[in-house]
């Protein structure tokens, strides 16, 4: 994105106008949808009736500029049951009404207009708005596909100048699925804080498990967001947060705490809800795992069969982004395939990358997305 939101063309693209066409024409499969209510994916409404009924009955308005420490305590449980445990204090942990709140919070934080974070240059289109609100730039660094979509470290170094604040991690990433495993030298070489997003955690497929982004890096001042919304899959209860490693602490945390009491985003109701969903949630995100990963077998398998089609397997996450040969066209190569009955986004929704990649929701419902597949490798065949 270049200029201001002022500036911007708000106009629907070709993609857009013949989606809406196809809809109500011939119709077609959506294999992009993320949100999971529209999959049939809902927390137990039994636990959630019950504890917001014993919140309501006694509700009083305490605010803390750190979020309700039996929110707090409910978090740091979390971290203590990842692989490997991750040790927080309740003072290292900040709520917030969203990840997206979350990251704004530490670009006010951590940068002034004209200073810049190094981010990637394949990602969900969020993090240029919200600079862009910030009046901050975004150095990308380059993920390199042949390798599994890891960090290129020279890339990396490159982008770094006596403005750059902050290194932004996405892990499980989005859309690519690769997890940050093991120490990245460069990283550490940089000395510059890490601002971790981590709300793919649970969703592993090739990788064993997504280690807490602070276990890897202890003497980096390290920020670890996540939420409720892919976690627990209820985007509409509105609940993030940062944790904070020890280095974080000492240099942000007074400065975040400020920052965070100024808005004071989280809500009461969802902050009370939040051990009731680490307590009861276990088996409904066990569930939410096992469908996705079902998915990517069904997905990689009939990939497999279809020379157009090529993929690393992801570490996690809960998308497919396959390269396409044949096409040099992205757009082109969508609108193709929508008007066959089946609805991708192109690879350039998220990022400046070389070569013609889709990006695949495998949340999908499982028959919904078996019959999209199918139709998808026949379209290319």
């Amino acid at each position: 994105m270049t200029g201001s939101f002022a500036q911007l063309d708000l106009t629907p693209n070709l993609i857009e106008l013949t989606r809406r066409r196809v809809m109500v024409t011939t119709g077609y499969i959506d294999l992009t949808s993320s949100n999971p209510t529209h999959q049939g994916l809902l927390f137990p409404a039994d636990a959630l009736q019950s504890a917001a009924a014993s919140y309501l009955a006694t509700r009083r308005y305490d605010p803390d500029p750190r979020g309700h420490p039996i929110a707090r305590t409910a978090i740091a449980n979390y971290y203590a049951g990842r692989t490997p445990p991750f040790s927080l204090a309740i003072e290292q942990i900040f709520i917030t009404a969203s990840t997206s709140e979350a990251y704004s919070l530490l670009f006010a934080l951590m940068s002034d207009p004209g200073d810049n974070l190094l981010a990637p240059n394949v990602t969900y289109p969020l993090f240029e708005y919200l600079a862009e609100l910030r009046q901050i730039e975004l150095h990308p660094y380059r993920l390199n596909a042949a390798n599994g979509w890891r960090i290129d470290a020279d890339s990396l170094r490159e982008q770094v100048d006596a403005r750059t604040r902050g290194v932004l991690l996405v892990s499980p990433h989005n859309p690519t699925g690769a997890i940050i495993d093991a120490d990245l030298p460069i990283l550490n070489e940089l000395g510059l804080p890490l601002i971790c997003d981590e709300v793919f955690a649970p969703f592993t497929y090739a990788a064993p498990a997504t280690p807490p982004l602070a276990a890897l890096y202890p003497e980096l001042p390290t920020f670890m967001l996540n939420g409720i919304s892919k976690l627990f899959a209820l985007p509409d209860l509105k609940l993030g947060w940062i944790a904070l490693n020890t280095p974080a602490q000492e240099r942000y945390g007074a400065r975040l705490e400020l920052i965070n009491d100024t808005f004071l985003g989280a809500n009461g109701l969802t902050q009370a809800l939040l051990p009731t969903l680490f307590e009861h949630g276990t088996d409904f995100v066990t569930a939410m795992v096992a469908r996705v990963r079902e998915n990517f077998d069904l997905a990689l398998d009939r990939f497999a069969t279809c020379p157009a089609l090529a993929i690393h397997p992801p570490d996690g996450g809960y998308y497919l982004f396959p390269t396409v040969y044949g096409w040099d066209d992205e757009e082109a190569l969508v609108l193709h395939l929508l008007e066959g009955g089946v609805l991708i986004h192109p690879g350039y929704f998220y990022g400046d990358i070389p070569g013609v990649h889709l990006m695949i929701s495998a949340l999908t419902e499982p028959e919904t997305f078996a019959r999209g597949i199918e139709r998808l490798c026949k379209l290319l065949s």
